[in-house]
């Protein structure tokens, strides 16, 4: 299968700063694929260097066969993108603003952008300047989409909106996959990548460190575990190479867990439980306990 995006030892350098240093993945025409990292790691630097937006210190990108630079232009015909921050000139209306916007595609917009409009439940009418964060998130939305296109890139797409508004959103970029797009979508929340991406790369410090299908990350991912029992537990019992950041406070252990649940549950049998809590780390503590290691 073809690659959408081909990004092969990319390397930007800000002086003294830290950028990016040879990032390299692939992103297959179809799928969606995720890119995550804590703030700062490197992510919104990758995907404006994709977009030409900074110039590349060393290496090479590709959309669709087409260098990222030299065929700049060609690419963003191609191409919507959400960046993590939107800014608009306050006084346009919002339907001004995208009809303005969708005609650098020379194509008739308006029948997709009332579409995406009715089911974000935004205002058309309205002034830019009379909308909250969560609106204005809205319109990069629409914006981002609007033109129906091959490759839709999103950068921290859900914050300002709501549980309710991340679903439907969620449910938007499914559909648009369906469709045929492909997506690469950033983020620092983990649980955001889990329900929607197929493969995910892990950026930190502006290095990648790991490139993964979701179901072995699922599969093997670290799990925070609190579990409160008369019994004396010790790592052991779960298998050491599995455990990290074993503590007992308070009458509770408390511990990292990698492996699948079965086995998690397997190994509590026989243990007279009061309590268990099993749940979802934040990315942080993945880093510090998954990614820091050599297996």
């Amino acid at each position: 299968m073809a690659y959408a995006v081909d990004i092969r030892n990319l390397t930007k350098n800000y002086g003294k700063s830290r950028g990016i240093e040879d990032v390299s993945f692939q992103v297959l025409e179809g799928e969606i694929f995720g890119f995550i990292g804590p703030n700062g790691a490197g992510k919104s630097t990758t995907i404006r260097t994709l977009l030409a937006l900074i110039r590349p210190t060393s290496g090479s990108a590709t959309v669709f066969g087409l260098d990222c630079i030299a065929k700049a232009p060609e690419i963003a015909r191609r191409v919507g993108y959400l960046p993590s921050e939107v800014f608009y000139y306050d006084g346009m209306r919002v339907w001004d603003l995208l009809s303005y916007s969708a005609s650098f595609y020379k194509k008739d917009c308006s029948a997709k952008m009332k579409k995406l409009a009715d089911r974000l439940d935004l205002d058309l009418s309205k002034k830019i300047d009379d909308l909250s964060f969560g609106n204005k998130k809205k319109v990069g939305i629409v914006q981002g989409l609007l033109h129906d296109p091959d490759l839709i890139i999103l950068d921290e797409p859900t914050s300002g909106l709501d549980p309710l508004m991340q679903q439907t959103f969620f449910a938007l970029i499914r559909e648009e996959n369906a469709r045929g797009a492909t997506v690469l979508m950033s983020s620092h929340i983990l649980s955001e990548v889990q329900k929607i991406c197929g493969r995910v790369a892990i950026i930190k410090e502006g290095r990648i460190l790991k490139i993964e299908d979701m179901k072995d990350w699922k599969r093997s991912n670290f799990k925070r575990v609190t579990l409160e029992t008369d019994d004396r537990v010790e790592p052991i019992l779960f298998g050491e190479r599995n455990v990290g950041d074993f503590t007992f406070e308070n009458g509770e252990y408390h511990f990292m867990y990698r492996g699948e649940i079965a086995s998690l549950t397997h190994a509590l049998d026989g243990l007279s439980l009061s309590n268990l809590t099993v749940t979802e780390p934040d990315l942080e503590e993945v880093f510090l306990h998954y990614y820091t290691r050599e297996d």
